[in-house]
C-alpha cells in the first residue's frame, strides 16, 4: 500500500489533518506546539483508493526542545519511506526559516511533494497563502484541516499522484501462493532462502539483524511456483531501539499478514523460547498456515530419542494447535531443505482446500449422531447441517437449534473429527455454530 507522509514545522495542524484523513481522533491535538513526537500510522480511503498516512512531529533546529534531534530523525525516515509527501505550512505566520529548511530537504529527497497551506478558514486568508509559491514547490492547496475545507480537492490530487505499483504486482502474480520465512534474528532465515533458491540472493553474515527489509522472490523450480518472502528477525519490543529495526519488525509483521503459509524457524541450540511463541501466536491469530523448522540441528548433541523428545517439547508449548509439521534442518549442510519446501506446499494445499457441502454433511453428521452435543439445562442441541464458508482459510459453519449452549470441549471434538477425516495439517481451523 502507498504511503503518504505529512511533514512541517510545529503547530501547523499536521495531526488535525491526519485525524481527518483517517476518520478518527488517533493523534493527540492541542494548541501547544510540539505535542506529536513519534510517528502515527493510519489508513485513508478516497474514491475507492486506499493508502497509508503517517503523521510526524514538528521539524525544528536549534530550539530548546530536548526531543528535537530525535523528531528530526523521525521526519527524515518518514520522508525516505513515503511515496508522496504532504508539506504543511500555515497561512497566518507566513514563510519561516523552518519552512525553507524543510522545503530544501524535500527538494533533495526527489519525492513527489504537495504543498498544503492550512488554517485558511475564510476567503480573505486565501490571499495570504499565495506567498508560499516562493518556496518553489509548484501548485499549492489551501485547506482548513479543522473544519475540512478544501480537503476533497487535496485528496483528489493525492490519489492522482500515488503510484499503482501494488496493483500492478497483484496482477502480475494473481494466484501465486505467498510463503514467508519468519523467526528471531540470526536463526538462518536468509540462509534458508538462499538454499531454496540455489543462489546467493540475500546477504548472510554472522551478525544478527543483517536483513532489514522483507525481500520477495519468485520461486519456480521442481514443479513449484510461489512467492518466497524473507523477513527481518523479530525481537521483543523492549529490545528494539533503532528506527531501522522498528521498520524491519513492522514490515515482517505485515509480511505475515499478507502470506498464505509461514515457515517459523527456531534455533535448535536454544529451543522454542518466549519470542518464538509470540511469533507463532501472531501466525495463528492471522489464521495462516504454519511449518516449524528447527535449524542448526547439526550443532546439537544427539542420542536415539533426542528428536522425539524435541518434538514432544515443541508440541507441549504450542498446544492445543499441535497438528503442525516439524522439520529438523541444517541449512549450512543442506540437510532436509527439500522437505521444508514439500511440507510448505502441502500445507498450502490444505490451507486452500474446499470441501463440497454434500461430502461434509455425509461425513460429519454421522460423527455428530454418534456423539451429540451434551444437553444443557435440560435443552437438547441438534446439529442439522454443515457447510464450508467462502473464506481464504478453512472455516466451517454448523447450523443448530441452540448454538449458545455448545461449549469449547465439543468444539474441539468437532475440530479433531474434521482433522481426522480431511487433511488440514498445518492450518488453523475456524468453526462457527449458527442458529439454523
Amino acid at each position: 500500500m502507498s504511503l503518504v507522509a505529512i511533514v512541517g514545522r510545529p503547530n501547523v495542524g499536521k495531526s488535525t489533518l491526519f485525524n481527518r484523513l483517517v476518520g478518527m481522533r488517533q493523534a493527540i491535538v492541542d494548541e501547544t506546539a510540539g505535542v506529536t513526537r513519534d510517528r502515527h500510522y493510519g489508513r485513508c480511503e478516497w474514491c475507492g483508493k486506499e493508502f497509508s498516512v503517517v503523521d510526524t512531529g514538528g521539524y525544528t533546529s536549534n530550539s530548546d526542545d530536548i526531543f528535537e534531534e530525535e523528531i528530526r530523525k523521525q521526519v527524515v525516515l518518514a520522508v525516505e519511506e513515503a511515496d508522496l509527501v504532504l508539506f504543511m505550512v500555515e497561512a497566518q505566520t507566513g514563510i519561516t526559516d523552518y519552512d525553507e529548511e524543510i522545503a530544501d530537504l524535500l527538494r533533495r529527497s526527489r519525492k513527489p511533494v504537495i504543498l498544503c497551506v492550512n488554517k485558511v478558514d475564510s476567503g480573505e486568508k486565501i490571499y495570504d497563502s499565495y506567498q508560499f509559491y516562493a518556496l518553489g514547490l509548484g501548485e499549492l492547496f489551501s485547506i482548513s484541516a479543522a473544519n475540512g475545507g478544501g480537503t476533497g480537492d487535496l485528496l483528489d490530487e493525492i490519489c492522482s499522484k500515488l503510484p499503482d505499483e501494488t496493483e500492478a504486482e497483484k496482477v502480475e502474480h494473481p494466484e501465486l501462493p505467498r510463503i514467508t520465512i519468519v523467526g528471531k534474528p540470526n536463526v538462518g532465515k536468509s540462509s534458508m532462502t538462499n538454499a531454496l533458491l540455489g543462489t546467493e540472493r540475500n546477504i548472510v553474515t554472522p551478525l544478527a539483524g543483517t536483513t532489514r527489509d522483507s525481500i520477495e522472490t519468485l520461486y519456480n523450480k521442481f514443479g513449484y511456483e510461489f512467492m518466497l518472502v524473507d523477513t527481518a528477525g523479530m525481537r521483543k519490543k523492549t529490545k528494539v531501539h533503532e528506527d531501522l529495526e522498528f521498520y524491519s519488525v513492522m514490515r515482517a509483521i505485515r509480511a505475515i499478514e499478507h502470506s498464505d503459509v509461514c515457515i517459523l524457524m527456531i534455533d535448535a541450540q536454544t529451543g522454542i523460547e518466549a519470542q518464538d511463541m509470540a511469533i507463532f501466536n501472531l501466525i495463528q491469530k492471522n489464521r495462516k498456515g504454519c511449518v516449524i523448522v528447527v535449524n542448526k540441528w547439526d550443532a546439537v548433541e544427539k542420542d536415539t530419542n533426542t528428536m522425539k523428545e524435541y518434538i514432544e517439547g515443541i508440541k507441549a508449548r504450542i498446544a492445543p494447535f499441535t497438528d503442525i509439521p516439524i522439520i529438523f534442518t541444517s541449512v549450512i549442510n543442506k540437510q532436509r531443505i527439500m522437505n521444508v519446501l514439500e511440507e510448505a506446499m502441502h500445507v498450502y494445499g490444505n490451507y486452500s482446500r474446499k470441501i463440497g457441502t454434500s461430502v461434509l454433511n455425509d461425513t460429519m453428521l454421522p460423527e455428530i449422531e454418534n456423539y451429540p452435543p451434551p444437553a444443557w439445562k435440560g435443552k437438547y442441541i441438534k446439529i442439522k447441517y454443515v457447510t464450508q464458508l467462502p473464506t481464504a482459510f478453512p472455516c466451517f459453519a454448523f447450523f443448530c437449534n441452540l448454538p449458545q449452549y455448545i461449549r469449547d470441549p465439543y468444539k474441539r471434538y468437532i475440530e479433531n473429527r474434521l482433522r481426522e477425516r480431511f487433511d488440514f495439517t498445518g492450518c488453523p481451523l475456524t468453526i462457527y455454530f449458527r442458529q439454523k
